[in-house]
């Protein structure tokens, strides 16, 4: 065997891990920190935060709280060492998914919450649909943005999910085109 053999040999036999988003379980209340240690660590995080407004007795001020409450987002290689690295935070209490592994979340739906929040764009939270027509904006501020299509009280709105970890976010989408991008789910 030549030194060219051997070299594409080793290249193709070493697997290439490329990282990928994965959602962990933290305790109530330890996003941020978990996000902050995660992040001195090295580890590409995301906890996407929203601003809410708290009344006390005395005063209203605001406060970003996670927008999903006991999970964050991270972005690293599928090693034994990575996971560990990240499960040795304190605050985490696994990754979401089977057995603990943590299923990858496909990148557009980070990227789709990442547009969301960076467009500042109004949302309600909504209950984790597995029905209905997946489709695409097409023109304004949420084009390209993916998710269900749903009517409530008569109008148009889509659900964006991240399906790991069964959370869904909800928009109006009246006055926007949408157009199919897959069939309609069958319930099961």
């Amino acid at each position: 065997m030549g030194s060219t053999q051997i070299v594409e040999s080793a290249l193709q036999s070493r697997e290439v891990q490329l990282p990928r988003w994965y959602a962990i379980h933290t305790r109530a209340r330890h996003e941020k920190k978990v996000a902050a240690e995660l992040v001195r660590k090295g580890i590409t995080t995301f906890l996407p935060l929203v601003t809410e407004v708290h009344k006390w007795s005395d005063r209203n001020s605001k406060v970003q709280v996670p927008l999903f409450s006991c999970y964050a987002f991270v972005n690293l290689e599928s090693s034994a060492e990575a996971r560990v690295s990240v499960l040795r935070v304190p605050g985490v209490l696994s990754f979401v998914g089977d057995n603990h592994g943590g299923g990858v979340i496909p990148d557009h739906e980070i990227e789709n919450i990442q547009i969301l929040l960076a467009r500042d764009v109004p949302f309600a939270a909504h209950s984790f649909l597995e029905i209905g027509q997946r489709v695409r904006v097409r023109g304004g501020a949420l084009d390209g943005v993916e998710g269900i299509l749903t009517r409530f009280d008569g109008k148009k709105r889509l659900v964006l999910s991240v399906e790991t970890i069964q959370r869904s976010l909800s928009i109006s989408v009246e006055g926007y085109e949408v157009e199919p991008v897959g069939p309609v789910k069958k319930a099961s």
